[in-house]
């Protein structure tokens, strides 16, 4: 019973964290002007360079009407273009705007600044749990979702 307690208490807490996360980065995207599913796919696109809106919409969990809303709203901006695929002409391609890509780049390293700053306020022993914590919650879920996958047969390995 205290095994189930605890993982009540790790989703309650991790519920949490990722609430004040998402408020962190509300307020820095507050400055931009960008609202946070528009940042998501910002920061998805200068990974990956080009992507299908169906990648983007897999990637952030979000159906393709919303995915296709957020690039619409971004192209009006500039901030991304839209490629018809030279080998498929019904694939479009998205892909950060050239002219806005420093810009990306400087938001991210700002963003990475904001989350150094947060991080910097615990102490060394604190963020090596932190770090410990969240490469175990990451395994565990990965196990989780691969388990899913064979049970639903959809192992792509076979």
């Amino acid at each position: 019973m205290e095994t189930l307690n605890e993982s009540i208490e790790v989703a309650r807490l991790f519920q949490e964290v990722m609430h004040l996360f998402k408020h962190n980065m509300n307020k820095l995207l507050e400055d931009t002007g960008m609202s946070v599913p528009q940042g998501m796919v910002l920061g998805l696109l200068s990974k990956r360079k080009k992507m299908k809106i169906t990648e983007l919409s897999n990637e952030l969990c979000l159906s393709n009407s919303t995915v296709s809303g957020i690039i619409d709203r971004l192209e009006k901006q500039e901030i991304v273009v839209r490629e018809r695929s030279e080998k498929d002409k019904r694939v479009v391609n998205v892909s950060i705007s050239p002219d806005h890509d420093g810009i990306h780049k400087n938001f991210h390293k700002q963003l990475e600044k904001n989350i150094e700053n947060i991080m910097c306020q615990g102490n060394p022993e604190e963020l090596h749990k932190i770090f410990e914590g969240l490469n175990i919650l990451k395994k565990l879920l990965n196990d989780n979702n691969d388990k899913a996958i064979t049970m639903n047969g959809d192992d792509i390995n076979d």
